[in-house]
């Protein structure tokens, strides 16, 4: 059995429910499994110039796709693949976005790093969301799931993105020439690092 594969199957088998703490500044999230409920969130991404080009959000929008990319979420645990959540609001249980953990996933030329990646729904950015639940996923990362170092990949004209890894306490590592594939192109991408403080 292929060395990533028994570290999987050896971090936690069931997705938790994580909530920022009270105390929080708002926005509070709630990182939580797919639901059907969130089949609206899904149908609003698919229509995002960008969202399907670097997920597995579907490029249409119609309920059963959403509904298949729901089901593709639940079992990405099951398959050892990762941990992916809806981001969710506090007070209201809305979802506004998506995140994932992904150990031992690489895009390329990299010695399986452990990755996150998130997307937020157009209607819901510039509001904290994506810089709340990257925090909160990574704090459980580095903690509960005892990783020791933790990559995002970022294009650099996405200064949202990675100004929202900066807040998170991630560090930009290196500028990476032709990284990662974004529909049809080879894209330049930052690495970002975040290790144990």
């Amino acid at each position: 059995m292929p060395s990533s594969h028994k570290r999987a199957l050896s971090l936690p088998l069931e997705l938790p429910v994580l909530t920022t703490p009270s105390q929080t500044a708002a926005p509070r999230v709630t990182l939580r499994a797919f639901t059907a409920a969130d089949v609206g969130l899904v149908q609003s991404a698919s229509r995002d110039p960008l969202i399907p080009l670097i997920t597995s959000v579907p490029t249409t929008a119609g309920r059963p796709e959403a509904l298949a990319f729901i089901e593709r979420q639940h079992q990405r645990l099951i398959s050892g693949a990762g941990w992916s959540f809806a981001i969710a609001d506090a007070s209201s249980d809305a979802a506004v976005g998506q995140i994932g953990l992904w150990p031992g996933q690489s895009s390329r030329r990299t010695s399986n790093p452990d990755t996150i990646g998130y997307w937020i729904g157009q209607d819901h950015r510039n509001h904290g969301y994506a810089a709340a639940a990257l925090d909160l996923l990574t704090e459980w990362a580095l903690t509960e799931a005892n990783m020791r170092r933790i990559h995002l990949y970022i294009e650099p004209w996405n200064e949202g993105s990675w100004r929202t890894a900066e807040r998170a306490g991630y560090r930009r590592d290196a500028l990476l020439p032709s990284w990662q594939k974004v529909g049809a192109q080879w894209k330049d991408m930052y690495r970002y690092i975040r290790t144990p403080l």
